[in-house]
């Protein structure tokens, strides 16, 4: 009799610790996905869509941790059935329990642009870009981006001034609603950043001796030269070995931005003109990057492949014949492989 009470008792215990941890680990899949996180994230829910299938496209969004939580949250909290279709704006610092009500009061973006930054857009395009969609004011833009504070890891060693974000706005395809303000869109892309450019690459750049800034410059100079994803990571290698043997990168895309033009053909004036960025003339990286690269580019400058090239010229498909000797480039640009 005393064995079947205690092990009625055990049991008891087993199942009380069982619905108090099974209310803890609910308790945190209801949580914010990032509680410091300023994202913004575009949500369409479909006309009919039910909360399953609300579940899988807020979870495969990454605004919800657990597609199972959100279910049972929204049958304890008898939701079912009243959450609207539309188009929303989810933070990632959002807890399911405010996405739910806001599904259910229907609080929808009204009035979106769907803008696309491309990858190789200088600061300038970019501005322009958000200026013809009739997004920006084009001043205050600018002001915002060279004078603001910014509380990101990547810009903690970027000092203020003219064209400090070039580069660490990323490209991509934006949603962005028409009352937001310069300020909210200008911290959209360098969420954007910030979501790519992932933990481990802060530690390669590490491994490498080189900062943010110099990755970001290197991938943005990769970024304009390479025209082939194959061979961002060889383009790469030769601008790596360059600046191991200190030898000029001697990359036209800094010219020309320079220039501010892209020039086909750059002359021998060109080549000479007096500026940090122009490699031709000096050894090594210029201070800042020269357009906004995209994650083929960084992972390309971050990981070069292992070659022994120093040289490289483009050829009539878009593609690159790469050398080592100079006199082999020499043969290459004359066609002659």
């Amino acid at each position: 009799m005393k064995s079947h009470k205690f092990k009625g008792i055990i049991f008891l215990l087993i199942v009380v610790i069982a619905l108090g941890v099974g209310k803890i680990y609910f308790e945190k899949k209801i949580e914010p996905v990032n509680e410091s996180s300023d994202t913004l994230v575009m949500v369409q829910i479909p006309i009919g869509a039910s909360t399953k299938q609300i579940a899988n496209i807020l979870y495969e969004k990454h605004v919800i941790k657990s597609e199972l939580a959100f279910r049972i949250l929204s049958k304890m909290s008898k939701s079912d059935g009243k959450m609207q279709a539309g188009n929303y704006s989810f933070k990632q610092s959002m807890s399911v329990d405010e996405i739910i009500k806001s599904l259910i009061s229907g609080d929808t973006v009204k009035d979106t642009v769907k803008v696309t930054i491309p990858e190789g857009f200088e600061f300038k395009q970019i501005v322009k870009r958000l200026e013809e969609k009739g997004l920006i004011n084009k001043d205050k833009f600018i002001k915002i981006a060279n004078n603001e504070d910014f509380d990101y890891k990547f810009l903690k060693d970027i000092p203020k001034g003219k064209n400090r974000l070039e580069g660490f706005l990323f490209p991509d395809t934006y949603e962005i609603a028409k009352n937001d303000t310069e300020r909210e869109i200008i911290i959209k892309m360098l969420n954007r950043f910030d979501d790519i450019f992932e933990d481990a690459y802060y530690k390669r750049a590490k491994e490498l001796n080189m900062s943010v800034n110099d990755i970001i410059t290197l991938a943005s100079i990769i970024e304009r030269e390479a025209k082939v994803d194959k061979e961002r990571p060889i383009v790469s290698s030769v601008f790596h070995n360059r600046i191991r043997k200190k030898m000029p990168l001697q990359s036209c895309a800094t010219v020309q931005y320079v220039l501010g033009e892209r020039k086909a053909k750059l002359s021998f004036k060109d080549v000479e003109t007096d500026s940090p960025y122009n490699t031709y003339k000096h050894a090594g990286l210029p201070p800042r990057p020269i357009a906004s690269p995209g994650k083929a580019s960084i992972e390309a400058a971050l990981y070069p492949s292992e070659t022994d090239y120093l040289y490289f010229v483009v050829s009539k498909n878009g593609e690159h014949h790469f050398s080592k000797t100079f006199k082999e480039h020499l043969n290459a640009k004359n066609g002659i492989y």
